[in-house]
Order: structure tokens, then sequence, then C-alpha cells
């Protein structure tokens, strides 16, 4: 059975044993998909190149999927699209397959995942708790393994509340850096199209496919000033963190792994910084308070009304209400909302100054169904309280698992400036579970590999020695390297630093290692053993044995 083929079968069994059935709008025909999943594998069989070939996707039902209604959560708004939006078909251009399209808060207007005539989404680890929105149902459908890749939106903090409520990576880029062409409008002018999965080199994987091809087309805009970011090397990074006081009212439990997060950056090296969060919560409550919110009527105001008009079918009456009251704000409120946030947006800057990033829980709470039921408009107002300003003030986030509180999952959030979504992943690199790394030779510090393992967010946790088990090799490769092997009787002791670094880091790394070397169990002096670099016996013919220099360093310094 072919991969792709057995991928989508997996999927579909996975769909009947989670019976989420809220989680779907339009769920492809299962013998639809396997067709796809054979042309996909018959490709790969042929020899082209499908990066993606085997990832299964969900797509936001508010995204252009060909061959499924587009309702953007509301039965009377879908309209058969012509064709893929262009982030669509970018992942099936790398070999995705699309299973279907997902439940969301009406219109993309929510936090919370309830707010849809096809049902409230609830949460994938605690039932009586809210998913988060409006990406509701691709969230859920990542986190419970049905699919690979899920598309979502951003305006509010989509892309990140349901990733952050379900134990996922949500990755809100920067805005325009993917295409919104196919995408039903919440606020055109500060939309972004998202990524969920459930690591963060899967979801950076997808958004390296659906990126606008040349910074050309995200930058060239004349209301869009912004000056060229400074060059920054790996770490140690700079995190600004505000005071605990400042978070306002969070759920029990969630400061204390708040703070415990930033320790866990710092114990990386990373140099915390302090930040006056008021400019970004100020500017977060203007998003639905003030004026911005008209261009949510401007979207999709017309056609709310006419279907009111006619008894308001399927219309769900909190997000009807928002959209509808937006249609009267004044245009001077607009002109004067948008000189204050101008301050706010200076004054934010002003406070990142040069930190490579803010660090903030991702939401304050995370409320059961019950609460969101009994105050849908505060319960939503809550949980943006840390999302809301980043679109509006032209920021890159990405949201990351940063471990449970009473069981559920707790996320943190990275905050960056346009443009530095490669540099909020490296950083969100250093959250991910951690193993050590044994190196003896060009990963050493100072040597012409070691920014291998700095880009990887490795920290150097110690330099000690191996077993007396080891002989060192100087091999002929470019750059210069050595040869570790365990020999047992008639070895030594090597110097060799331990690195911490990602788990995900470490498979990057192995991918990539070419021959002779090999990852490998190396004993250490204390009786441990860690996971290192070795070499292949059968590449040690004519290298020299350096083994009485004791170390690498010592070798190049024997002169």
């Amino acid at each position: 059975m072919s991969s792709t083929v057995s991928r989508v079968r997996a999927a579909y069994a996975r769909i009947e044993a989670v019976d989420r059935p809220e989680i779907w709008i339009g769920l492809r025909p299962r013998a639809e998909a396997e067709a796809e999943a054979h042309a996909i594998d018959e490709r790969v069989a042929g020899g082209e190149h499908l990066p993606l070939a085997g990832r299964l996707v969900a797509v936001k039902g508010n995204i252009d999927v060909h061959g499924l209604p587009t309702t953007a959560g509301c039965p009377a708004y879908a309209y058969e699209p012509e064709a893929d939006a262009p982030v669509v078909a970018r992942l099936r251009a790398a070999g995705a397959l699309v299973l279907g399209t997902t439940n969301l808060d009406q219109f993309a207007t929510g936090l919370v995942g309830t707010r849809s005539p096809y049902g409230a989404v609830r949460n994938a680890v605690d039932p009586t708790r809210i998913s988060g929105g409006s990406s509701s149902g691709s969230a859920v459908a990542v986190a419970l393994g049905i699919v690979d890749l899920a598309l979502g939106t951003d305006t509010a903090g989509s892309g990140r509340v349901p990733a952050a409520f379900n134990g996922i990576v949500g990755v809100k880029p920067t805005r325009g850096l993917v295409p919104t062409a196919g995408v039903v409008p919440a606020c055109a002018s500060i939309d972004c199209v998202t990524v969920f999965a459930r690591t963060l080199a899967e979801a950076e994987q997808a958004l390296c496919h659906v990126t606008h091809q040349s910074p050309y087309e995200v930058t060239n805009h004349p209301d869009r000033p912004l000056p060229p970011l400074p060059q920054r090397a790996p770490g140690p990074w700079r995190i600004a963190v505000p005071p605990l006081a400042q978070l306002g009212d969070l759920d029990a439990g969630w400061a204390d792994a708040y703070e415990e997060t930033v320790h866990r950056l710092a114990a990386t090296g990373a140099s915390i910084r302090p930040l006056d969060l008021t400019p970004f919560t100020e500017a977060a409550a203007m998003l639905y308070e003030g004026a911005f919110v008209a261009e949510r009527y401007t979207a999709v105001g017309p056609f709310i009304d006419k279907l009111i008009s006619s008894g308001g079918e399927g219309l769900d009456p909190t997000v009807a209400g928002i959209i509808t009251r937006a249609r009267d704000i004044p245009a001077h409120r607009l002109f004067t909302d948008q000189e204050r946030l101008a301050d706010l947006r200076t004054r934010a800057l002003a406070e990142l100054a040069d930190a490579d990033a803010l660090l903030l829980p991702t939401t304050p709470g995370h409320p059961t169904l019950a609460e969101v039921a009994a105050d849908p408009l505060g319960a939503n107002a809550r949980l943006g309280r840390f999302t809301n300003s980043t679109n509006l003030f032209d920021l890159a986030a990405l949201a990351v698992p940063a471990g449970e509180v009473n069981g559920l999952p707790f996320g943190v959030m990275l905050v960056g400036p346009a443009f530095t979504d490669d540099r909020l992943a490296t950083i969100a690199r250093a959250l991910e579970p951690r193993v050590s790394l044994a190196v003896v030779g060009a990963h050493l510090t100072g040597q012409p590999l070691n920014p291998q393992l700095l880009a990887l967010g490795a920290v150097l946790d110690r330099t000690t020695t191996t077993a007396p088990a080891y002989r060192l090799h100087a091999l002929p490769t470019t750059p210069p390297k050595p040869g570790l092997v365990n020999v047992g009787a008639g070895g030594a002791q090597i110097e060799t630093e331990i690195w911490s670094l990602p788990a995900e880091g470490l498979g990057r790394l192995l991918a990539a290692l070419p021959r002779p070397m090999a990852l490998g169990s190396v004993e250490l002096a204390d009786g441990t053993s860690v996971p290192g670099f070795l070499c292949e016996p059968g590449a040690l013919a004519d290298a020299e044995d350096i083994t009485h220099h004791g170390g690498w360093r010592a070798f190049l310094a024997r002169d």
C-alpha cells in the first residue's frame, strides 16, 4: 500500500474514531481523496519531487478550496470557488492533499470557536472547554492527529489562540508574507493566513511553500514604509518581558507557567529585558471597541443586512451584532483612531527597542463552553488581550506550547517586528523538548561548523571528556574534522563539549550528516552516555591517529 493512500485511509478512520463532526464544514468523499492520493504516489514513484507528498491538510472554511463550497461559517453565504486560493494551490503543488474545509467562528469574527451554525468546536483535550477561534476546526483537526497541517486566518489572534488551547504550533507570519487572495476577508487590511502543525519544523516547512516568492511583492507598498532590519547573529537572544502585574487577571497557575517559561529561556542564555505592555494592551482594545471594526462591515456587512431582512437564518447573533453595529461608526472616528494607533505603535516599537522578541502568554486563560455562553462578548474580549494588537502594529508572531496547567495545554507567544519570522522560530526552538549532544570536532565552540548548532538554538552545557575508550583521527575532509571511534581497551579520554538543543534540531542535524560521520552513543568520563558524532571505522584507514593530543583543539594548536 502506498504511503499517501495509507495515510488518507488512516485519517478517515481517525475521523470516525474521534467522532467530532463539528470540526468539518466540507469533508471530501473518501474515494475522491484516495484517488488523489494514488495520483500523488504515482508522481513520486515516477521521480517527481514533491516535498509535501503524503502530508494531509485541513483548510479553514473562509479559504477557497476548488470542489468544496466556501461558506465562511454561514450556509447562506456559500459559493463554489473557481479555483484554489493561491495558498492552497501552493501546498497542493508541493504534494499535500486537502481533506476538507473546517468550521470557524462565522466570518472569522471571534476567538472562541463557538459562533457557528455548524456547531461549537470543542477543545481537543477537554471537550467541556472551547477550542479557541476563529480557526477552531483547523486547530482541532491537527491536535487530534487527523491532519498534519492546517490553514487558518488571523486578524485578532485566530491563528494563535486555538493553537495555545490545543497544544500545537500556530504561525502568524508577517502581514502579506502569505497571499490572502481567495480568502473571505474579515479586516482585509490586516488579515493574515496562518499555519497550524504539531511541531515547529512541520509548520516552517509548510510556510516556506506558501509564502510570496519575492519580498518585493510584500514590501513594495507606499503606505507601508519598513526600515531595513539589522542583521542579527544567532543568540544570545534578547527577550522583552512585561511585569506580571501588567498581564492582568490570569487563570490559576498561568502566571507560574509563564514565569517558568521565562526562566527556561533565560537558562538557554537569553537576556531578559523589561517592557511596558501598556501600548500593546491599549491598542488591543481598539480592534473591536474602536472604528477599525468598521472594516468588518465593509467585508460582509451588506450581505448580513440583506440576510437579516429575510429572516437571518444561519446567522450567529453575536457575529451579526458586532458587524451590523460597525455600520454606523462615523468616519471621523476612524481618523482619530488611526492617529492614536500610530502613537501607540511608536511607543510599542520603542519598548521593543533592540529586543529580538516579546514573550507573552498567548491568552489570559481558557474558558469553558458554559462560561463563553454566559458572556460571549466579555469572554472573547479577554482572550484577545495579548493578540489583538499584533496585526494592528504590523508585527510577526508565533504561538508554541509551553507545558500544561491543571492538565490543560498552556501556550506562549513570541512577537517581533515585521519580517523577523525566522528569528522568532529560532528563539521558539529553545522552548521545545531538548536533548544533549556530544561534539569533539568541527562543531566545537569557535570551530567552522559551530554556527550550525547555534542556528538550531543549541546552548553549550559543559566541557568534559569521553570515557577512556576512544581514539581520535584527523579526516581529510573540508572543513577539516576528526573522526571519533570507540575502541574499548587501548582508548583514551578525548575533550568533549556537551550541547543542549531542541530534539527536532538533532533530527535535522542527523538528516544532513555526511558520511563517514554517524550519530551514536558516546560514553562520558562520569559514566553517563549521550548522543554524539562518531565515525565509521572504515573511513580511518588513511586518517592520522591524533589521540595523543587529547582533543581536536589541542591538535589544531600543536604548532
